[in-house]
């Protein structure tokens, strides 16, 4: 199969004929109809998560057609259309027994802990637990924005962020996990601040459903956007959530919150660029939530699906940019700069 693949952390990835991945027992392997291009990948090609071992192919959040199945799998078959969650869970730990699949003990995840989407075809691994079968009339681009960075967003802002109609929330960062999140807290009944630097992304912040849109460039630092949030909502967030995964937008992020805020932890912060400096002060003083969101189970997708054919939920929408393999390796290396906003899909 053709699939991008790079050899060491930091160097240009190429495209390349490789070995096609045979399903692995209890998994499947699926044909890869379409897959985001996520920081999170920027992220595993620099070098940031201990799970990757080059040469490696990145890609994590896909959706396709089961092309073969392992022995023991149950449930599906070839020609199923399906996505599954970026964490791909055991299902018998003590944390997926719980319901709690999203911090699986003994998780993997295409992409990171084995190769990943970026490719003609990809596996997964505990297919009766992790894939989610599509609805007719939910086309695979769309379905692939749901693996990461709409389902992140879903739960960060439904069942970790707790949003309830008529509060305010601050997004800061509208790549496409905040963007997501903009939308479901606006289609929940939310007032949204949207927080980014690229005047792009805030076009499609308003177009998304946010009240309030904010230049950070404009304003400098974390003190400053934070002071800006605060007077937009009369006193402070509600809920905010760094959607970016910066040490400036982690503080700014918990700066935003009224007094008994609660703050949710999105974007990634890799050890290796640093502990961000917290204002614990404010946490204490003013009763804080801080809590982080990773991913969502594939057991909880059913709500999600039900809101997005309804038309309730549209992330079709957030798509602006369509590519092929060919044009994976420029994408990926640019990624540390800012974006105009909205999700790039993938077309193997």
């Amino acid at each position: 199969m053709r699939a991008v693949i790079f050899d060491e952390f930091g160097a240009r990835p190429e495209i390349r004929d490789v070995p096609d991945p045979a399903p692995p027992p209890g998994g499947v392997v699926i044909r890869v109809e379409a897959t985001g291009l996520c920081r999170s990948d920027w992220h595993g090609w620099q070098g940031h998560d201990p799970d990757i071992r080059p040469p490696h192919v990145p890609g994590h959040e896909f959706a396709g057609v089961v092309s073969a199945v392992g022995t023991g799998v149950r449930g599906w078959r070839p020609g199923d259309r399906v996505t599954a969650p970026f964490v791909c869970a055991c299902g018998r730990c003590p944390a997926c027994l719980a319901g709690d699949q999203q911090v699986c003990e003994r998780q993997t995840q295409p992409g990171f802990t084995h190769w990943g989407s970026f490719a003609e075809f990809v596996a997964v691994h505990d297919a009766d637990v992790n894939l989610v079968q599509l609805p007719d009339d939910l086309d695979h681009p769309a379905a692939a924005a749901l693996g990461c960075r709409f389902a992140t967003a879903f739960r960060a802002v439904v069942s970790q962020g707790r949003v309830a109609a008529g509060e305010w929330v601050a997004v800061h960062g509208c790549g496409g996990v905040g963007l997501s999140a903009v939308m479901i807290a606006a289609a929940a009944g939310a007032r949204v601040v949207a927080v980014d630097v690229a005047p792009g992304a805030l076009d499609l912040a308003r177009r998304c459903g946010a009240a309030v849109c904010l230049d950070g460039a404009a304003l400098g630092g974390p003190g400053a956007v934070a002071a800006a949030v605060r007077e937009a909502t009369g006193g402070g967030a509600h809920l905010s959530l760094d959607a970016l995964g910066s040490h400036a937008t982690c503080a700014a992020s918990i700066e935003s919150l009224r007094r008994r805020g609660r703050h949710v932890q999105v974007g990634l912060l890799p050890a290796a660029q640093g502990r961000p400096a917290l204002p614990m002060d404010l946490v204490i003083a003013y009763e804080l939530e801080l809590r982080g969101s990773h991913g969502m189970p594939a057991h909880a997708y059913p709500e999600l699906l039900r809101l997005v054919t309804a038309g309730v939920l549209r992330p079709a929408d957030l798509v602006t940019r369509t590519i092929g393999l060919a044009d994976v390796p420029g994408a990926l290396t640019t990624m540390d700069g800012p974006a105009a906003g909205g999700m790039c899909l993938i077309r193997p």
